[in-house]
């Protein structure tokens, strides 16, 4: 049997991830085996979406993490990385220093993406079991800087479109639901308005967070009323109540408010009656595209 080490390092715009897979090949089946998943709740696009920039503590405590994942890489014995960064890092201004700064102080070479690799990377996930060949699907990642939405038919690919709405962008101010009426209504209705019968996939940590809360059997949806339930419920309650009733941790209990108006605002244009949530993610696309296409 042949075992394989890597890890992913997500720079996303709420939090920075390591992700670290052991992966068993023995010539028929691959099975990869999450050894280690490390989140550091660094909110980048609180700078990135406000100022264009990166405040002095959080490039330091950037840096700290970059410099403590590239420690756990190799204590782990990994034999590859990736590391890319999205949403927050594409708005900020100095981002080039950034990456150097990396660089030099960790060792790590930092790639920032745009949302269509984001959504490519993240097809090379188990998606593809959800993914029957006679149903429309919505895939909808919902981010902290963005939300990526693609739509698929006969298990293919027809259009995709990254939207600058997310749930940290939407709480410093900079969109809201006007966004929503204005962007992803008309572009939902034009790709999917003539559908008769359309299921969402969501992804993003927020909806794994409603799904595992829900004890929902794995592999079954989430009803459309159920999640708006859950909206209105969450919505009602106060930021310390969302921390002790659901037991949330602090940079989710506030993100989680505009992620579930996003996500129940796509279900609604796109009239879709249930949201599957495989939980799947950037960092999980990275480490099987490095594996299967053999970049390491």
């Amino acid at each position: 049997m042949k075992v394989t080490k890597l890890a992913a390092i997500d720079v996303g715009s709420n939090a920075m991830r390591l992700l670290v897979n052991t992966i068993y090949d023995n010539g028929e089946q691959v099975t990869f085996n999450k050894t280690s998943l490390v989140r550091a709740p660094i909110r980048l696009g609180r700078d990135a979406f406000t100022i264009q920039g990166i405040s002095s503590d959080n490039k330091e405590r950037m840096l700290k993490a970059m410099k403590a994942f590239r420690l756990l890489m190799d204590v782990h014995g990994i034999e590859d990385y990736s590391a890319y960064a999205t949403s927050a890092m594409r708005e900020i201004e100095d981002s080039k220093k950034i990456v150097k700064a990396i660089k030099k102080e960790a060792g790590i070479e930092l790639e920032i993406i745009d949302g269509q690799k984001e959504g490519n990377i993240i097809f090379e996930t188990e998606l593809k079991e959800y993914v029957k060949d006679d149903n429309n699907y919505l895939y909808v990642d919902v981010g902290g800087g963005s939300t990526e939405c693609t739509l698929l038919t006969n298990n293919k690919v027809v259009t995709s479109k990254s939207f600058r709405v997310g749930t940290v962008r939407w709480l410093e101010g900079r969109v809201g639901m006007d966004y929503l009426e204005k962007k992803v209504k008309p572009w939902i209705i034009e790709n999917c308005g003539s559908l008769k019968h359309i299921e969402l996939i969501g992804s993003g940590g927020n909806i794994n967070f409603i799904y595992k809360q829900s004890d929902t059997k794995k592999g079954k949806p989430l009803s459309n009323r159920y999640l708006n339930k859950q909206r209105k419920i969450i919505s009602a309650l106060s930021f310390e109540d969302r921390l002790t009733v659901y037991n949330m941790k602090e940079d989710r209990a506030d993100v989680i408010v505009p992620a579930l108006e996003i996500y129940c605002s796509v279900m609604r244009y796109a009239k879709a009656r249930q949201i599957h949530v495989p939980k799947i993610g950037l960092a999980d696309g990275m480490i099987q595209y490095m594996y299967h296409h053999k970049t390491y």
